[in-house]
């Protein structure tokens, strides 16, 4: 499940061409950059809603509201009828689809999102692709980097396998949802349309349509005043 085509509809984006001649979907993350290099050409068709700073190299589509407080760093291509809410902070290579909402205090770094992505409240998103209609709840975050300074390897045929990247969030595939205040550790990839319960630490490689739960023993005891035994 590591091609573009297992975990993404491929239709649902404009900017398909990216993965052309990657075995790995994780490989475009590598040509984020030189995409936008190649084929971005700047306007802005947006509606403003307040004040918010828009870089020289950035494209925003017909139908999009920008609300106050938005910072658009640039290069970065925003599709038509997106919301990028108060205060997000879209920074260096962004490639975003149309129907998107890049919410309130999210930050988003290296990162294509497909058509109807959602990332709407309090999450960072780094080098990471999340497929058609993928959903992240309020407070998830993305890991890109490992604390021990070395290339993200994943499993492969049960040998480990060097991606060949430093920095490599996760691949979230098409009507994935994942929960609030969950983590997704460096390398991981969701299968489509799997739902990862909240608070939940992830890593490693889900395969499609799995629910992965939180069980954390939880103690219920009686409430004492304090200073009684």
């Amino acid at each position: 499940m590591f091609a573009p085509s297992e975990l993404f509809d491929l239709s649902q984006t404009e900017h398909a061409s990216i993965f052309e001649g990657s075995p790995y979907a994780w490989e475009a993350l590598k040509k984020i950059k030189e995409y936008l290099q190649r084929n971005l050409k700047p306007a802005l068709h947006h509606t403003l809603d307040g004040r918010a700073h828009i870089g020289a190299q950035v494209f925003i589509g017909e139908g999009t509201v920008v609300e106050d407080g938005a910072y658009i760093k640039g290069p970065a291509i925003i599709g038509r009828n997106c919301r990028v809410r108060h205060n997000a902070y879209i920074r260096e290579d962004v490639i975003v689809g149309d129907n998107c909402v890049l919410g309130n205090s999210c930050e988003f770094k290296n990162v294509f999102l497909f058509n109807n992505a959602q990332v709407p409240h309090f999450s960072y998103v780094g080098d990471s692709i999340l497929g058609y209609k993928a959903h992240l709840g309020a407070g998830a975050t993305i890991s890109n980097l490992k604390l021990i300074p070395e290339n993200i390897y994943l499993e492969k045929e049960g040998v480990p396998f060097d991606t060949g990247l430093r920095k490599f969030g996760a691949l979230i595939g098409d009507n994935t949802d994942i929960g609030c205040n969950a983590v997704l550790n460096p390398g991981s990839i969701i299968g489509r349309g799997s739902v990862i319960y909240p608070n939940v630490s992830w890593r490693g490689v889900l395969p499609s349509n799995m629910l992965v739960k939180n069980k954390c023993p939880q103690a219920v005891v009686v409430r004492r005043p304090r200073g009684v035994v």
